[in-house]
């Protein structure tokens, strides 16, 4: 298995992610997150794995100086034009994340990685280049595509032959992530590098809406419950992602 990147399907992800509910929940429940968060003064972000730049753009409206790293040429190009079109500047690099230590030379004070570890051959290995290129007292924020949340789908679907086969891969040249995470591995896997400081779920119940009662509601109405439940003790664990801000060890 390889690192998969998406300069064939850079314009089928803007449509099917950012163009409906799914990607406004995410990005919702992302900004808020963050904006609970950041402290009240310009930063020096990272987005690895930027894709079309919607984070970004959000952090560097607010004044923050913006550095994306995008392997897929088509995705890096979506962004420029979207900050261009915004009238915002910043850093774009065209590079996998094992190129990102060799180009960089000064840690950040925050670090995006969101959607990536999932498309990895291998995530735990990206997981010390992120420490080295956040600052000792900067942010990490991880957000990544959660298996338990798969598992729970395919339990309601009655998928019990693909449980039973613990076939969670998404097809070749389907847009469901190759490798779904763990939350627990992924923690063990996080704890000498990071110590977890808050956890939220990304559309904790959206996906789990059957169509005709997701297409019946309101988009405001699905955000408004999506953020009042992201930390619900009972919910946030079945969010479709997972989006944990982490500081440095």
């Amino acid at each position: 298995m390889k690192d998969r990147h998406f300069d064939a399907l850079a314009t089928r992800f803007a449509e099917k992610i950012y163009g409906g509910a799914k990607g406004a929940i995410r990005l919702a429940v992302l900004q808020a997150d963050l904006a609970e968060t950041l402290p009240e003064r310009p930063l020096r972000v990272l987005d690895i794995g930027a894709g079309l730049g919607h984070m970004a753009l959000w952090l560097a409206e607010r004044g923050h100086q913006v550095t994306l790293a995008e392997p897929a040429a088509p995705m890096l190009e979506g962004a420029r034009a979207r900050f261009a079109e915004a009238g915002q500047q910043a850093t774009f690099i065209q590079a996998p994340w094992q190129e990102l230590l060799g180009q960089l030379t000064e840690p950040y004070d925050l670090v995006l990685c969101h959607a990536v570890l999932e498309w990895l051959a291998e995530p735990e290995t990206i997981l010390p280049v992120l420490h080295q290129l956040t600052r000792r007292d900067g942010l990490l924020s991880l957000a990544f595509y959660n298996r338990d949340a798969l598992v729970y789908r395919n339990l309601l679907k009655g998928h019990f032959r693909k449980l039973r086969r613990d076939d969670m891969a998404g097809e070749k040249q389907s847009l469901t992530p190759q490798k779904p995470l763990d939350p627990r591995t992924l923690r063990v896997q996080l704890e000498d590098l990071w110590q977890v400081e808050t956890e939220s779920g990304v559309r904790v119940f959206h996906d789990y809406m059957p169509s005709e009662f997701q297409a019946r509601a309101e988009l405001p109405d699905l955000l408004e419950m999506e953020l009042a439940h992201r930390r619900h003790p009972a919910f946030a664990g079945l969010g479709r992602y997972l989006h944990w801000l982490c500081r440095p060890r």
